[in-house]
């Protein structure tokens, strides 16, 4: 029961909740088309200035008929899925979707004409591995300040993560529900979210944040982390259903488990496998019960291998993966989420002894990951996980530009459009969004950048999205325009 009805329930006035039913879904939906009417006709000024403080301006733009008809013109454009630039077609925009590909210079006369003046049109861009509620706090932040200081910073960084061109994100680990819903009201400015909700881990795991003095655990002793739904301690199966049934609950698009040591975490060596092959095969069911998958943090071959027996459809990271494991993603039909982890200046900032070289290992695998998995065949998106790293927030696009190191660019931008949009489209119905990310083609949500950059010659113009992106629409509507 929701917060408003569980206090009418103490009074006696009512005893469930129907805040999430379809008809009072349909009046929420009404109340909030009235309000943006009358926010457009002369109050959108004082909605705005309630959130210029905090970077949280509502993505609304101002003066433009959502009804009417947009057609972009001039252009040339990347599909998402074809390795090519195509020309001699506008793009007609209807109802937030990509209506159709017409011919040049043709469309409907009351379409609202953009001229793009010969430049690039692409998809809005996917972020993969995204930690949307953690990427704009310190590590001591995300651990032990405010929760609303924390959620405050989240939305700042939303409105961030758009204006760099990523559009949607798949959100793998962190509190990110009421962010989520605060970016689809139209309340914040942000990306499209598939949120994970908390990372469910085992004690002593990649997501068990306690220190050694929290230790022992006892039966209903939560840790901070767990409680403001950062992660998710599960030992056993039936612990393991539990909190992946609350994920769900909470909505999540897929389920994230940790099923190998990582390099944040001080505790669990980089090798480790975590979860026993039934645990994480009770995640997965209880998944599939809901008509989505699980992902698995895990980085070494036989913790890839367990998960992918156990039916993990997503590996994420894997760069000390060998060739065997390699070709058993391929045949099992796994998708690789991988991170350009170079050990460079973008690298995710770490301090202890420990940490950096688990994080130099990690890097020494990366190379041969990309080339392994591109001459195997496997299905590979891209991410970034900028973690608890505010400064490198802003590398997000330089992220995506170099992976021109290890295959042509379009296959690059391939990765984080039509490819992640794939990955993005196995949570079904979980997704909450209905139609299809990452590619220009009729039926699709009109998530498109105009770019002064080319895309066939390189992405270096993404490190610039300030100068680079002349246009920004989501879901129909224009959140940035420079043309």
């Amino acid at each position: 029961m929701c917060q408003i009805c569980n206090t009418a329930a103490a009074r006696g006035t009512v005893d469930f909740c129907l805040c999430g039913a379809p008809l009072t879904q349909a009046a929420f939906a009404r109340i909030e088309a009235d309000l943006r009417r009358r926010e457009m006709l002369g109050g959108l000024a004082a909605v705005t200035g309630l959130f210029a403080g905090f970077g949280l301006t509502p993505g609304w733009a101002e003066g433009v008929d959502a009804d009417q008809p947009v057609l972009l013109g001039n252009l040339r454009f990347f599909d998402g899925q074809t390795l090519a630039m195509q020309s001699g077609r506008d793009i007609l925009i209807e109802n937030g979707r990509i209506a159709a590909l017409v011919p040049a210079g043709q469309g409907p006369e009351g379409a609202r004409r953009i001229d793009c003046g010969g430049r690039a049109v692409i998809p809005g861009l996917i972020d993969a591995h995204w930690h949307s509620t953690l990427v704009g706090v310190t590590q001591l932040q995300a651990m032990a300040a405010d929760i609303g200081f924390v959620h405050l910073m989240a939305g700042r960084q939303a409105g961030a993560t758009l204006m760099r061109g990523f559009t949607t994100v798949r959100d793998v680990g962190g509190p990110a529900f009421g962010l989520k819903l605060a970016i689809d009201r139209g309340v914040v400015a942000g990306p499209r979210i598939l949120a994970a909700g908390a990372m469910i881990t085992q004690t002593s795991g990649h997501g068990d944040f306690r220190m050694l003095g929290d230790l022992p655990r006892t039966d209903g002793d939560l840790s901070y982390a767990e409680k403001v739904g950062v992660g998710a301690i599960a030992d056993g199966r039936a612990e393991v259903l539990r909190r992946t049934r609350e994920q769900l609950m909470k909505g999540a698009s897929q389920i994230k488990i940790m099923a190998g040591g990582g390099v944040t975490s001080l505790y669990d060596p980089l090798e480790s496998v975590q979860f026993t092959e039934d645990e994480m095969r009770a995640a997965v069911e209880a998944a599939a019960d809901w008509g989505t998958y699980v992902c698995a943090h895990v980085y070494v071959s036989a913790g890839i291998q367990r998960c992918l027996r156990a039916g993990v459809r997503s590996i994420e990271h894997g760069q000390l993966a060998d060739l065997e494991t390699v070709r058993m993603m391929r045949e099992e039909g796994a998708w690789w989420s991988i991170q350009p982890f170079l050990g460079d200046e973008d690298a995710n900032p770490k301090s202890d002894p420990v940490q950096i070289a688990k994080q130099e290992a990690v890097a020494g695998g990366t190379v041969q990951a990309f080339e392994m998995g591109r001459a195997e065949g496997v299905s590979m998106a891209f991410g970034t996980d900028i973690l608890m790293n505010p400064a490198g927030a802003a590398s997000q696009g330089r992220q995506l530009a170099k992976l021109t190191r290890f295959m042509p660019p379009l296959e690059a931008l391939r990765m984080a459009t039509g490819a992640a949009g794939e990955l993005l489209a196995m949570s079904g119905a979980r997704a909450s969004y209905d139609g299809r990310l990452g590619v220009i083609a009729p039926g699709a949500f009109a998530d498109l950048l105009v770019v002064t950059g080319n895309p066939e010659a390189g992405l270096d113009w993404l490190d610039q999205p300030e100068t680079s992106i002349a246009l920004i629409m989501k879901g129909g509507k224009i959140v940035k325009e420079a043309l």
